[in-house]
């Protein structure tokens, strides 16, 4: 916890407070405003929550302005070329890089943990063909903990530990699982030879006639989908996630409240959106067009996948992804997909037009992940789902955190009432 190290005043009415100011490791200082409804009987007033710190962390650190993330001090640039999701994930989980044995044993303990209960099978029987991924995800998430009963305790470290092994190493196994569900297809198990990235390639597009024989940029794209997602701080999900464990719920209840929450389009939904958005230019004869809507003030349309909320910059997880999708797209080729003709004729205007230099609207990690799944083969359904197989480690590493917290509370946000004030109960024969 931040020590105060200076003060502010807040004077209402004639009446002063006095406030602690914090100031963090990196980043703007912090007032203190803990004590201000004892004091003063007042509360804030933050629709979002976009000015208001809601914990203190250790984990990720985003500098918007100059377009730089880092995990436990390291940019993200560093780690997406030079390491690894599972590297990563040690790292987010533990705080430092893992040495050679240590990193070894972690891989081992993933891979070991990868099948899911065989039970649970019977679970997607349950669903409808139809159903979207992210259904199915969130309710076979949340059921975890009616197969796992010797993890779902918080209060027992070795308890959480075997959960977020099992979170990690499993999560790759059902999104793939509620991928063939809804194409028809058998289930394909997981196998301990495989990297963490192939495995799951294979597990989606293997089939029993047929193996499937995981290409090495395609794995290694993945891989980076994988790690660029792994946390993005105090983001709605990861805020969910932490608010769910706020109360002592299971660790599986907390994470599949976190799939629910990114399941919406204004997150999760992004890179999908994207695609979709390529669908609707059609062609890349009607690309002007639509640069010419976007930058009409007055016309509604906006290029998905083109700049961020967070980054005014550049989103510096995008720099290190359009390598691999340059990678992907290569290998694959982009001829007999019109999609990827339309996403990179609309990546070369957007780098070049000085409307989009001069605003930053610079394509962002969602425009080239849709492009590189959609490459692959995965349907826009998958989109998400992909993501959150990603961003599982960030949601255990802050719920670790925040279990462990000395100031943890249950969370329990105030509001500014703007209802009717108190009012008799009129009989109905009086109405």
């Amino acid at each position: 916890m931040a020590e105060a190290t200076k003060h502010a005043t807040l004077t209402v009415n004639g009446t002063s407070y006095d406030l602690p100011v914090m100031s963090p490791s990196a980043g703007p200082d912090v007032i203190d405003i803990r004590k201000l409804y004892a004091q003063a009987q007042m509360f804030t007033y933050d629709p979002g929550f976009t000015s208001t710190a809601s914990c203190d962390s250790h984990i990720t650190f985003i500098d918007g302005d100059k377009g730089e993330l880092q995990h436990r001090g390291y940019p993200i640039d560093q780690l997406a070329g030079k390491s690894h999701f599972l590297e990563v994930c040690y790292l987010l989980l533990y705080g430092e890089l893992p040495g050679a044995t240590a990193l070894e044993e972690f891989e081992t303990i993933v891979t070991r943990h990868t099948m899911i209960h065989e039970q649970m099978m019977y679970f997607f029987r349950g669903f409808r063909r139809d159903a979207h991924p992210m259904a199915v995800m969130t309710g076979v998430v949340g059921a975890m903990s009616a197969f796992y009963h010797d993890s779902t305790d918080i209060t027992d470290e070795h308890q959480r530990e075997v959960a977020s092994f099992r979170l990690i190493a499993k999560m790759p196994t059902i999104a793939a699982m509620a991928y063939k569900f809804t194409v028809g297809q058998p289930f394909v198990y997981p196998r301990n030879d495989l990297d963490y990235a192939s495995n799951f390639l294979r597990m989606c597009f293997a089939v029993p006639a047929e193996d499937y024989v995981v290409n090495p940029i395609l794995s290694r794209a993945m891989d980076r989908i994988f790690t660029l997602h792994a946390d993005h701080e105090q983001n709605a999900s990861t805020s969910t996630v932490r608010l769910a464990s706020s109360s002592g719920a299971n660790p599986f209840a907390c994470i599949a409240a976190g799939i629910a929450c990114l399941w919406g389009p204004a997150h999760g939904g992004a890179n999908q959106a994207c695609l979709e958005m390529l669908r609707e230019i059609g062609s890349v004869d009607r690309i002007p067009e639509f640069i010419a809507r976007a930058k009409d003030k007055n016309d509604p349309f906006r290029l998905m996948g083109f700049g961020h909320r967070v980054y005014k910059n550049t989103d510096p997880r995008a720099t290190v992804l359009k390598q691999s999708a340059d990678e992907v797209l290569e290998l694959l080729g982009v001829e007999d997909n019109p999609l990827l003709q339309i996403a990179k004729e609309l990546e070369r205007v957007a780098l070049s037009d000085p409307y989009f230099i001069e605003k930053k609207l610079f394509p962002n990690v969602d425009f080239y992940s849709g492009i590189i799944l959609e490459a692959m083969g995965f349907p826009t359904s998958m989109f998400t789902p992909i993501f959150a197989v990603s961003r599982t480690v960030g949601w255990i590493s802050q719920w670790k955190e925040m279990i462990t917290d000395p100031q943890m509370k249950i969370g329990r946000p105030r509001q500014l009432y703007l209802g009717e004030t108190a009012r008799d109960y009129v009989d109905i024969e009086n109405r």
